[in-house]
């Protein structure tokens, strides 16, 4: 049975040439008792989310990868809204691995999320691994209130342990207060534009990454650009926000670089 025949879960089933859509949405709310409720909590197919254990007022989810995937021809989608007040922090179990499969064409995985006036989302899954053979575009659009605060970290693998990788093509647009502050994409792999593996974008390295915090305060007091050590920089972006870039030879050390940067931001 192949890739795509064995794939099931539940009711879901998929053959043949035309992917699997998965849609997972969270909602978050002050619960008005110092924490924040989950009233929307739902996922289907390969995209499962969990609730874990609360830390103060902030709610937690995990994002769990229920079957294979993203392969070609799948869509994922996922949506989180953040309500004034509350605070919710997303991580997922594992690293995300896009697949080839035997549909043809480009997988795609969006992530979508809004966070509201004097409400805070930590966005921190694991990195995305770009396998051999697949051919994955994501999209995550964020779109926040004035005072709302926000972690966003995205790593990228390409390719597993001694493996070239796909293509894999990333965009990411930031807006605060209806204003853009960010908006950039990168392409890698097989087919990407000329240059991608180049001194001028990886140099030579397999992962890639970044993290994007927004608050209030660096309106007042923007952060002041500077290197974060070989491979990493800090830049403040036009409004109450810095962006962390980072390259490495591999996730492990992607991830120290992401780690230290957050921390030395407070």
């Amino acid at each position: 049975m192949g890739a795509r025949a064995a794939r099931r879960l539940g009711g879901l089933s998929v053959s043949g040439s035309a992917g699997v859509r998965s849609v997972a949405r969270i909602l978050a709310r002050d619960d008005g008792r110092g924490g924040t409720s989950l009233p929307v909590l739902e996922s289907d197919g390969p995209l499962a989310l969990r609730r874990t254990r609360a830390g103060g007022s902030e709610a937690r989810v995990m994002l769990v990868g229920a079957m294979s995937g993203p392969l070609g021809g799948d869509h994922f989608t996922v949506q989180a809204r953040v309500e004034e007040g509350a605070r919710l922090s997303v991580g997922s179990a594992a690293a995300t691995i896009a697949l080839p499969g035997q549909a043809k064409g480009e997988a795609h995985y969006d992530v979508r999320l809004e966070v509201a006036d004097h409400a805070e989302l930590h966005w921190l899954p694991e990195q995305l691994i770009s396998a051999h053979g697949s051919d994955l575009y994501v999209a995550t659009r964020v779109e926040l209130a004035a005072t709302a605060r926000l972690a966003l970290r995205e790593e990228q693998v390409l390719g597993r342990s001694g493996e070239e990788p796909g293509r894999l093509t990333s965009r990411l647009t930031v807006r605060v207060a209806d204003r853009m502050v960010l908006d950039q994409e990168l392409a890698c792999g097989p087919g990407a534009p000329g240059g991608w593996d180049g001194p001028a974008v990886l140099a030579g390295h397999r992962a890639v990454g970044q993290l994007v915090v927004v608050r209030p305060e660096f309106a007042a007091e923007p952060v002041p650009a500077r290197s974060l050590g070989e491979g990493a920089a800090l830049m403040p972006l036009a409004g109450p926000a810095a962006l962390v870039t980072a390259v490495a030879p591999d996730a492990l050390r992607l991830r120290r670089l992401l780690d230290e940067a957050l921390a030395s931001l407070g």
